[in-house]
């Protein structure tokens, strides 16, 4: 399934923030884009949802139509920052006739990529204290999904296949935050250009991963080549 873009031809993926809609979008689209918008501009605690339904050009009881509250709105938003990703990693686990430093190298600048391009850095809200609770359980579990799919990834390189098991932990925890990290650096830099940040985010991650820099250029290409395929 090929990944929605924006108006502009962006792609939208981690974190899955949305534009606006234009006119003829689905009530629903338009409250999700307008909470997006308010959540990353104004705050999620200053935003209500009144406010919501105002941007959306709804009034407040039709937005009770589609979600419970708000905490209902976050959630929705949250678990479409990780699906995109999850599909993307399940495809390059899968893609076992490629190094399986490539697929990770591939992983990681896909990841940091969606995290970098949307119009909205959701992924800042990860850190809400509200998104600790059971309302986000099914968020916390998708990310675990695609947690695993860097460690599965890591654990098949050259690298891994040495690494005791509490080692392999510690190291996929490193590569999952080091991709993450690119929220907060988006955060402090928003004109950062994002393939950039993306491909020295992968880079980094494979010699966190423990490979040969003399070995990096040629998985670099490798993984470049895995993600045209995907294009």
């Amino acid at each position: 399934m090929s990944t929605p873009k924006t108006p502009a031809g962006r792609r939208v993926g981690r974190p899955r923030a949305q534009e606006r809609p234009a006119g003829g979008s689905e009530p629903r689209d338009e409250v999700l884009a307008a909470a997006a918008e308010l959540f990353t501009t104004r705050g999620y605690t200053a935003t209500s949802t009144r406010s919501i339904a105002e941007r959306a050009g709804l009034r407040q009881a039709s937005l009770y139509h589609y979600f419970d509250g708000k905490e209902a709105i976050l959630a929705e938003l949250l678990e479409g920052t990780v699906r995109p990703s999850l599909e993307v990693a399940a495809g390059f686990v899968s893609r076992t006739e490629a190094s399986p430093e490539a697929r990770l190298w591939a992983l990681c600048q896909s990841d940091a990529t969606l995290l970098c391009e949307g119009p909205h850095n959701l992924g800042a809200l990860y850190l809400l204290p509200e998104v600790g609770t059971e309302r986000f359980a099914v968020f916390h579990r998708l990310r675990s999904e695609l947690k695993s799919c860097y460690t599965g990834l890591l654990a098949a390189t050259v690298p891994g296949t040495d690494l005791a098991p509490d080692e392999l932990a510690l190291r996929a925890d490193l590569l999952f935050g080091l991709t993450e990290s690119v929220i907060l650096i988006r955060r402090a830099d928003p004109d950062r250009d994002p393939g950039a940040l993306a491909r020295a985010t992968a880079d980094a991650a494979l010699r966190v991963a423990g490979v040969a820099p003399r070995s990096l250029a040629r998985l670099r290409r490798e993984g470049q080549g895995l993600l045209a395929a995907r294009s």
